[in-house]
């Protein structure tokens, strides 16, 4: 059966995971999954990203979860463009999360990247998902 937004899914299990409290959630890979899941280690939403080969040949994505003093570090994570409707934004119009305090993550011609760094080099591209 194949899965019409995987992202909304690799969203969905991160989610459940922190209400769960689990130390690590594991999901099918794909290259933008694993480009997402880098942005959110280099901001430090996440503790780890590891890429595990199964003995089927599909390899699988293991994200490791974070806490602090008990709580999760991500408050919320949301996904905005999907397939059904997708969001595109120019460099000038890039939305904000909690006035900077969160972190946007856009799909750019130069790779996935946060909102930060989109707007340094001067790139638009489509809004992925927010994460707070």
């Amino acid at each position: 059966m194949s899965m019409t937004d995987p992202i909304a899914d690799m969203l969905t299990r991160i989610r459940n995971g922190l209400m769960v409290e689990k130390k690590t959630v594991v999901m099918p890979m794909s290259k933008l999954k694993k480009s997402i899941a880098n942005v959110l280690l280099e901001e430090g939403y996440i503790s780890s990203v590891d890429v595990q080969n199964v003995d089927s040949g599909k390899p699988s994505l293991a994200i490791g979860l974070k806490y602090f003093e008990g709580a999760p570090v991500i408050d919320e994570i949301k996904r905005v463009s999907r397939p059904g409707l997708r969001t595109y934004s120019s460099k000038s119009t890039i939305p904000t999360v909690w006035d900077g305090l969160g972190t946007v993550i856009v799909s750019t011609s130069k790779g996935v990247m946060t909102d930060k760094n989109a707007r340094k080099i001067n790139q638009g591209g489509e809004i992925l998902c927010y994460v707070a």
